[in-house]
């Protein structure tokens, strides 16, 4: 992966800790964690962004959903110390008929059981557009999760772009009113990594289709500055747009270009 990476003149990437429609986990062999160690510090790599299994959802209704979610949870921060320092983020969940209420209880209940006061990983919860019943389609439930969390300082928020603007969130004419309601409701200090992708929805459509950089209702530009702001440019930012290896390569060509 890290190879892949530098190919693409990327210092950072995301990664599924398993298949990410779930299931077991292949073996983590110590020889290649450490040699990617090396390599990683070799050539300046930033943080790495983790991604849990979709299948995760921290505030099921069924019981043995919910405990998959825990066991999930519990063993992906175990290997996460195979690299130590880096993030892992996860959707929050769905509450499934629930209410979000009880959702967001169910949420911060799985991370006090998984969360160990001696991890090296923060846990990021990844801000969603809200279709059917997500949880963290505004800044005030991701709020009200990390609230309830009692190792709250193992704990952050992604910011992913197409979700934010699907949810009702300007950022391309109010970028900088959308982070200041980020402080605000979260703390700006939580916000550790972006998840940077075009939409190919309208602000506040609530479907979660990601488009390629330039290409849908965000635009080339919105997403430039967004990288350069001052809250976010030292952050990692990851792209899941939808393109094979060399559409990447351009993204972030594109994207360092518009630095200089």
């Amino acid at each position: 992966m890290g190879r892949t990476a530098l190919s693409l003149d990327a210092n950072t990437f995301a990664f599924f800790t398993r298949n990410p429609r779930g299931g077991k986990a292949k073996e983590i062999d110590p020889q290649d964690a450490a040699d990617f160690r090396s390599f990683a510090e070799e050539h300046g790599f930033a943080v790495l962004v983790a991604h849990a299994p979709y299948t995760l959802n921290a505030a099921a209704k069924d019981d043995r959903v919910a405990e998959f979610a825990r066991e999930t949870f519990a063993s992906d921060l175990e290997r996460m110390e195979c690299t130590p320092h880096q993030l892992y983020n996860f959707h929050p969940g769905s509450h499934v008929g629930q209410g979000a209420d009880v959702g967001i209880e169910k949420i911060a209940a799985v991370l006090n059981a998984v969360l160990d006061a001696g991890q090296t990983t923060t846990v990021l919860l990844e801000t969603m557009a809200g279709k059917g019943t997500e949880i963290g389609r505004t800044f005030e439930e991701l709020a009200a999760i990390i609230e309830r969390v009692d190792l709250d300082d193992h704990v952050g928020v992604c910011l992913d772009s197409c979700h934010v603007w699907d949810g009702g969130y300007n950022i391309v004419d109010d970028l900088d009113g959308v982070l200041e309601q980020f402080d605000r409701v979260i703390g700006i200090g939580r916000l550790r990594a972006v998840h940077l992708n075009d939409s190919k929805n309208p602000c506040g459509a609530h479907k979660d289709r990601h488009e390629k950089i330039g290409e849908g209702c965000i635009g080339f530009e919105a997403l430039s500055a967004m990288t350069r702001h001052p809250a976010l440019r030292s952050l990692p930012f990851i792209l899941e747009t939808p393109n094979e290896l060399d559409g990447y390569a351009d993204e972030i060509a594109r994207l360092r270009e518009a630095w200089s």
